[in-house]
């Protein structure tokens, strides 16, 4: 039988609450609560509403690419997977961390359309939330991967 290894389980359970955090943010963002939807920032018009719209777009497109050049590499997890390659072709030679800045983009642009102190609230919250998860997944690159380092010399976003 082997030993319990409490480090270990605290360094999966960061990762699983980090996850947890994030899947509750983002369906947050389509959960309908009234009394906090109504403070608005300022009033709201159309010009608004299509920015936030194109932000919309733009960053599903940037999701949709990036989920498409990783392929079986794809996991909501930091660590990443046992078998898995390092991908710096496609979206992820622009971006190093597309997926993850892609749902900030996708916040952002329901916040501009809805201007509520209550989708500011989500954006930031899931911006702090992606940029520990991307801090995490770094560290596992950097270990996992010789290359890593130099990757994230070449592409610095």
């Amino acid at each position: 039988m082997s030993k319990f290894n409490f480090k270990a389980f605290l360094k999966a359970s960061n990762e699983i609450i980090l996850v947890i955090f994030q899947f509750l943010i983002i369906s947050l963002h389509f959960i309908k609560l009234e009394f906090l939807n109504k403070i608005e920032i300022i009033k709201g018009n159309s010009i608004f509403s299509f920015l936030g719209f194109i932000i919309i777009i733009i960053g599903s497109i940037i999701i949709l690419l990036a989920i498409k050049d990783l392929g079986s590499n794809l996991s909501p997890f930091p660590r990443p997977i046992a078998k898995g390659n390092l991908i710096t072709s496609g979206i992820y030679s622009f971006i190093r961390h597309p997926m993850y800045y892609s749902l900030i983009l996708i916040s952002l642009g329901i916040f501009i359309i809805k201007l509520s102190f209550y989708y500011l609230c989500l954006t930031i919250t899931l911006t702090l939330v992606i940029n520990f998860k991307i801090i995490l997944e770094e560290k596992y690159l950097n270990k996992k991967f010789k290359n890593y380092f130099s990757y994230k010399e070449k592409v610095k976003y």
